[in-house]
């Protein structure tokens, strides 16, 4: 008879408190509602995990077309391009909020990763489901209308999660025109 292979427990892991004890390389930073955390061609250098607060990441095309990438809060990672070997910045991020991070630096954040494999499985995790969002996002600016597309991301700013776009009457901002790909009209 073969061995049982025990069930896995629920994780304990928590990433703020083990983000928190991680040693040298990493410092909380605030930033005021509206202030520039970093910007397009600035060196990536940095992991940053939000603590408190919202943040938007944007990026500016060569003819200066600007396009909201996404709306980060509380418990989400961003700057992770570090990681990958990108030596500059591919998009800007910007405090929505008055925001709390942790900012981690490269090597350190390698070494987190390396050394607590808790963690490098929830980031792991994390970064799979942002990239799932991110084709989500593509296919419906390919395929949707932009009535649906707005349904869908107030709903994803308001919920966080997707669902069957309803009708939504909301006065329309810039910004949420940006994000659907199409013009405030």
């Amino acid at each position: 008879m073969a061995p049982t292979v025990p069930a896995k427990k629920k994780s304990d892991f928590d990433p703020r408190k083990f983000l928190a004890t991680i040693g040298e390389g990493r410092k909380v930073v605030s930033f005021p509602q509206k202030q520039t955390i970093f910007t397009q061609g600035d060196a990536a250098d940095a992991v940053f995990y939000v603590q408190e607060g919202k943040v938007r990441l944007t990026v500016v095309s060569q003819i200066g077309k600007e396009a909201t990438l996404g709306i980060l809060s509380e418990g989400e990672f961003f700057g992770e391009g570090a990681l990958a070997g990108q030596p500059l910045r591919m998009g800007s991020a910007a405090a929505m909020t008055d925001c709390e991070l942790l900012q981690i630096d490269k090597k350190a954040m390698m070494l987190a990763l390396h050394r607590e494999h808790a963690f490098s499985d929830l980031f792991v995790a994390y970064l799979l489901a942002r990239n799932i969002r991110y084709e989500e996002d593509l296919v419906d600016q390919l395929f949707n209308s932009s009535e649906k597309r707005l349904a869908r991301v107030l709903h994803l700013l308001h919920f966080g999660k997707e669902v069957v776009p309803q009708t939504v009457v909301h006065k329309i901002s810039q910004m949420l025109a940006e994000m659907i790909g199409t013009t405030k009209s």
